[in-house]
C-alpha cells in the first residue's frame, strides 16, 4: 500500500478541531477533500479510556498549550464521540476521501474494525504501549506509526511487535512532539535514517507552523505527510494553534506535488529541457579550410561554441593527426573526419 504510492499522501488530522460539533467535523472533512488531502484522520478515545478523573498533581498538565488542564478535562474537551464515527466514516466515503483514525485502546480498535478502517495510525505517545500495538497488529491491517519522543530502541520494540504479530505493511513517520515544533528542532535528516534502519516507507507528522518542513521532507524520502487541520484557527479548539486552515492545506498539497516532481531520480544524463542548449557548449570546429591529408593544428581547429562538433576532450588527441576529408571553415569536426575514426 504505502510502498506503491505514486505521489505524496497527505493526511489531514481533525483531532479535536470539531469543537464538539459533528456538523463541524463534516465541514472539516469536506474542506480537507476540497483542498487536496487524500485522507482525514480522527482520534478514537473517551476521556475514561485515556486517563482517570483525578485532581492529583500527576494528572495536571504543566506547560505548553494546555497548561493547567487536568488530563481528563482536556480529553473530555477534545474527544470525538464513538457514536459519531459511523456517520463520519460514511460521510467521508460519500464524498470520496479516505477516513481513518488513531485508536487509543482496544475498544477503539474494535470500533474501527467494525467500520472496516483501511489502515491504522499509532500516535507517538502510544508507541510504547506494546499491548495496544500487538492488538492493532493482529488485525493484519497496514499501520502508520509516529515516532515522536521515542528513542531508537523504543521504535525497534514497536516495529518488532507489529511484524511479529502479523501487522500489515508498515510506515513510520518522523515526528517531534512539540505543539508547535520550532523549525530548528524538526531534524528532517532523521527521515532517511528511519527508512534505512527499518526498511519501510517513511513520512512526517508535522507540528511546525508553516509548510516548509513538510515540503522539504519530500527530498528526504517522505511519502506520507500528516498535518493538523481546522476550518479557522480563530474558531479555537484544542489543536487550533498549530493547525492548518483550508488555504494552507491547498498550498501544501500543491507544494508537495511540486517537491516530488523536483526530487525526481538521480541521473547525470542530459535532460530534455537541456537539449536545445547544446549550442552553448564547446566543441571542436574547423576555423581554417583544411585539405584532405593535412595535419590538424591549433591554427586550423579550435574548441569553441556551439557544441555540435567533437567533444573538447578529444582535442589533444586530434592535434597532429591527418584530416580524412576536405573541411571548410565552420565545419563541426566529427570523429570520421579524423584518423581516430574506428
Amino acid at each position: 500500500m504505502f510502498s506503491s504510492l505514486q505521489k505524496p499522501y497527505l493526511i489531514a488530522e481533525i483531532s479535536g478541531n470539531h469543537n464538539g460539533s459533528i456538523e463541524r467535523a463534516k465541514q472539516i472533512i469536506a474542506a480537507a477533500k476540497n483542498n487536496g488531502a487524500d485522507c482525514v484522520k480522527l482520534q478514537t478515545y473517551t476521556p475514561d479510556t485515556m486517563t482517570i478523573k483525578s485532581s492529583i498533581e500527576d494528572f495536571q498538565i504543566k506547560g505548553g498549550l494546555w497548561d493547567g488542564y487536568q488530563l481528563w478535562d482536556l480529553y473530555n474537551w477534545a474527544h470525538t464521540p464513538y457514536e459519531w464515527h459511523p456517520d463520519l466514516f460514511a460521510y467521508a466515503k460519500s464524498i470520496g476521501i479516505t477516513c481513518i483514525s488513531t485508536p487509543f485502546d482496544e475498544t477503539a480498535v474494535d470500533l474501527l474494525e467494525d467500520l472496516n478502517t483501511p489502515f491504522y495510525k499509532i500516535a507517538s505517545f502510544e508507541l510504547t504501549d506494546l499491548p495496544l500495538i500487538k492488538y492493532i497488529a493482529q488485525t493484519k491491517k497496514p499501520i502508520i506509526a509516529s515516532t515522536g519522543m521515542a528513542n531508537l530502541e523504543e521504535i525497534q520494540q514497536a516495529v518488532n511487535v507489529i511484524r511479529e504479530y502479523g501487522g500489515g505493511e508498515l510506515a513510520l513517520l518522523h515526528c517531534v512532539s512539540g505543539y508547535p515544533t520550532p523549525i530548528e528542532q524538526i531534524n528532517l535528516s532523521t527521515i532517511p535514517l528511519l527508512q534505512e534502519t527499518f526498511k519501510c516507507s517513511v513520512g512526517l507528522s508535522d507540528h511546525t507552523l508553516d509548510n516548509l518542513a513538510a515540503t522539504l521532507s519530500i527530498g528526504f524520502g517522505a511519502m506520507i505527510i500528516e498535518k493538523h487541520f481546522t476550518l479557522a484557527r480563530s474558531d479555537g479548539g484544542p489543536d487550533a494553534n498549530f493547525s492548518m486552515e483550508p488555504k494552507d492545506l491547498n498550498h501544501l498539497a500543491q507544494s508537495l506535488q511540486r517537491a516530488f516532481l523536483a526530487k525526481g531520480k538521480a541521473s547525470f544524463n542530459q535532460k530534455k529541457v537541456e537539449e536545445a542548449n547544446n549550442q552553448f557548449r564547446r566543441s571542436i570546429y574547423v576555423v581554417k579550410n583544411i585539405k584532405k591529408g593535412e595535419y590538424f593544428t591549433s591554427e586550423n581547429i579550435r574548441r569553441i561554441r556551439p557544441g555540435f562538433g567533437l567533444s573538447p576532450q578529444y582535442y589533444e588527441k586530434v592535434l597532429g593527426t591527418i584530416a580524412t576529408a576536405d573541411l571548410q571553415c565552420g565545419t563541426a569536426l566529427k570523429i570520421e573526419h579524423t584518423e581516430l575514426n574506428p
